[in-house]
């Protein structure tokens, strides 16, 4: 399953992400390109997913997606210098533990 599904699991996942960057620059005052990379985002998210989903169940995409998305969009966060105190730090662990137990 991995070898086919991985590199669109990444693909939607970064889709997602390019989203929620578009949505950021959006909300810091550059509406028009932060509205047309989300839409980007979104439209590249969606491609992605419309094809895993050809290929396996929905809940199995999901758990995968979340969590390559998170650790992402955490690492984008940190970068731009929003980073997270350590409670939210140790939140974010429990969810990516969780969503590991739940994908084994």
């Amino acid at each position: 399953m991995f070898n086919s599904t991985l590199p669109l699991i990444l693909i939607t996942a970064f889709g997602y992400v390019v989203a929620t960057v578009g949505m950021k620059g959006a909300a810091s005052g550059m509406l028009l390109p932060g509205i047309a990379l989300a839409v980007f985002g979104f439209l590249m998210a969606f491609a992605a997913e419309v094809a895993l989903m050809r290929q396996t169940h929905l809940s199995v995409i999901y758990i995968l997606v979340l969590g390559v998305e998170t650790v992402i969009v955490l690492g984008f966060a940190f970068g731009i210098g929003e980073g997270f105190t350590l409670r939210q730090a140790l939140g974010a662990l429990v969810v990516l533990g969780g969503l590991a137990i739940v994908a084994v």
